[in-house]
């Protein structure tokens, strides 16, 4: 379960230090930069690094079941982070997040709840939540 603390701490420490970037457009446009820092540490881990390897094929859905599907779809990801990359990787999650806690905060919205909401969705509609 999430810690019903944890966004709520991340918004509220956002809110006493975001200055500079305080009008939306510079929080959408960081929030498009650190999700493109989030997806370039994960390139560099398999094109760098190397600890993981992409190898990206087609899925199989043809089981006859979402349930059995499940269990044949592939995330294409061989290996496993290597400490530097898991570490660089969560480094910019981090401040993905950041960004996402500002935009909550412009807009007046708790991401405690939009958080919570999102599971009770998953929760109710499990596997046919993104049909």
């Amino acid at each position: 379960m999430v810690n019903d603390n944890a966004c709520n701490n991340l918004q509220k420490s956002v809110s006493n230090v975001l200055i500079r970037h305080k009008s939306i457009l510079d929080i959408i446009t960081k929030l498009e930069e650190s999700n493109s820092r989030v997806n370039r540490a994960i390139v560099k881990s398999a094109t760098s690094c190397g600890c993981i390897t992409i190898n990206a094929t087609k899925q199989d859905y043809s089981q006859g079941s979402f349930k059995d599907a499940k269990h044949t779809m592939k995330s294409h990801i061989e290996g496993e982070l290597c400490d530097i990359c898991k570490e660089k990787i969560e480094e910019e999650i981090g401040n993905h997040m950041f960004y996402i806690a500002s935009l909550c905060n412009t807009f007046n919205l708790n991401l405690n709840k939009i958080t919570l909401d999102e599971i009770d969705k998953l929760k109710t509609l499990g596997i046919y939540n993104l049909l």
